[in-house]
């Protein structure tokens, strides 16, 4: 069944350590919720220019713009967050500047006012967000003008203070319009309407950063909806020959050797070598993916698995990770 989903969560944050794919699994997320017939904004708030490249698509702007188009009759659509343009925006919607703000853009107050403040910086920036997520149709039927809005937010490791907006803004906003933007945003994102995805690897350094970031989330109020361990191999050695693989054991060598020599490949001792201590790194590192699987079970967070690409997230492997994300999560 597809159509708008019953989930009371409406915005998706996406973070996790740099270099654990946060980006791609957002992208996947949002793919996930556009199969499922739902209009889907898929949002970045570094310029980095991540989601188009994951999605190969033109470089996404400060402007909305359908990105993809489901069977279902799920869209998703892209963009790009400027605190420049989002502050901007914000003069004119709450002191009806006009052009007036280019003028202060032109003289360089709009870049001193977005870079002096960083607390008042991301607040424009989710703002831009918030606006997108309580945005409702014209008409008699009002509804959401999108079902879900997935950020691809900054990572684990200044989630925090990007989300505490309310906190960041205290001291150079106590009172008008910006606080009460603050106020309302903070409002929203600790509502059952948020949700904090986290992206790791089974690796020491990503899940401890995941840890840390869970406990202040938690310290904020903010709900984590689940952790995602991305890029996840597959053991290929049976659990019954593991250890002799990883001890080497010179019966292993000679079993390896018996069947390449079976299917006509001419082996020798660098080869050999070669494949067994292949197969030694392999057995050590599913052995290190399976402890660190074993630390997030113990979270009471649901914890989801997606695969390692051996290709990247071409040939339509992006499809595949949106398809475990569906499953695994109920998107």
């Amino acid at each position: 069944m597809t159509g708008p989903s019953d989930s009371p969560v409406r915005l998706h944050v996406v973070t996790g350590k740099g270099g654990t794919g946060k980006t791609t699994v957002a992208s996947a997320m949002a793919l996930a919720l556009a199969a499922r017939g739902q209009r889907v904004l898929l949002a970045e708030v570094e310029g980095r220019q991540g989601l188009a490249q994951v999605l190969d698509v033109a470089p996404l702007g400060t402007e909305e713009r359908l990105l993809v188009t489901d069977p279902s009759g799920g869209e998703v659509v892209g963009l790009s967050v400027d605190a420049k343009t989002a502050l901007l925006e914000y003069l004119q919607k709450f002191y009806k500047l006009g052009r007036a703000g280019s003028v202060l853009e032109k003289v360089g107050a709009v870049d001193f006012a977005t870079t002096i403040a960083p607390g008042v910086r991301d607040v424009l920036l989710i703002g831009r967000v918030y606006e997108a997520v309580g945005r409702v149709t014209k008409g008699a039927k009002r509804r959401p003008v999108f079902d879900a809005v997935v950020l691809d937010a900054p990572p684990t490791g200044r989630i925090g203070r990007f989300l505490n907006v309310n906190s960041e803004v205290s001291e150079v906003a106590r009172v008008g319009p910006v606080r009460n933007q603050a106020d309302s945003i903070t409002r929203l994102l600790r509502s059952p309407a948020t949700v904090v995805h986290l992206v790791t690897l089974l690796e020491e350094m990503p899940v401890q950063e995941t840890l840390d970031a869970i406990d202040e989330l938690g310290s904020l109020s903010l709900r984590v909806g689940s952790v995602i361990a991305n890029g996840v191999r597959r053991p290929v050695v049976p659990e019954e020959h593991a250890a002799a693989v990883a001890a080497q054991d010179p019966t292993v060598a000679e079993s390896l050797e018996e069947a390449l020599t079976a299917v006509g490949v001419r082996t020798g001792p660098a080869l050999v070598g070669g494949l067994l201590q292949e197969g030694a790194d392999h057995v050590e590192r599913a052995r290190l993916q399976a402890e660190q699987h074993h630390v997030l079970d113990q979270l009471d967070v649901p914890v989801r698995v997606l695969p390692h690409l051996s290709d990247g997230v071409e040939s339509g492997e992006l499809r595949l990770l949106a398809d475990e994300l569906a499953e695994q999560a109920g998107l």
